[in-house]
């Protein structure tokens, strides 16, 4: 499974649904629609300045509130590499990883790691470099079987390429 590596936007403790995509938007189910609203209500730039591969860290909860599966695909069609965060909430990491999105729990580098850094994250090994202060992490590294998921975009895909 490939590594992520991009650059970091930072939030803070329970970012929830409603911010990663708000509600106004979710008659739309289309990934690409869903991009251009992504953080809207939280960080009205975060659409203008985020480029593929680019890496979220937040700290405590991300993904509170809702149990929309819009929210991780906003993220993912945004161009987000991966989300980094000191705990998710349950819903959300699952809905993550069934749309393909990968997410890393890891306080040390929620702490460690401010908006701007380079980042790389190693899926195979969960370890978790800050490339512009040369520190290292280690988060979770994923199950076989959710590397698998994700490789293949999605637990639907991953189903029908079975």
């Amino acid at each position: 499974m490939k590594n992520a590596k991009g650059t970091v936007f930072k939030y803070g403790d329970n970012v929830d649904t409603d911010v990663i995509i708000p509600a106004r938007y979710l008659n739309s189910s289309d990934p690409a629609e869903l991009a251009t609203h992504c953080m809207e209500d939280i960080d009205k730039d975060f659409v203008k300045k985020v480029k593929k591969g680019d890496i979220i860290v937040a700290d405590k909860n991300f993904g509170c509130g809702s149990s929309r599966e819009h929210a991780p695909i906003s993220i993912k069609a945004a161009g987000v590499s991966c989300v980094i965060a000191e705990t998710f909430a349950r819903i959300f990491y699952r809905n993550a990883i069934n749309i393909g999105l990968p997410i890393v729990e890891c306080p040390e580098a929620s702490k460690g790691i401010e908006a701007g850094d380079e980042v790389e994250v190693n899926f195979d090994t969960g370890v978790i470099t800050n490339l512009t202060k040369g520190t290292t992490f280690q988060g979770q590294a994923f199950p076989p079987f959710m590397q698998k998921i994700i490789a293949a975009e999605g637990l639907v895909n991953y189903i029908n390429q079975q």
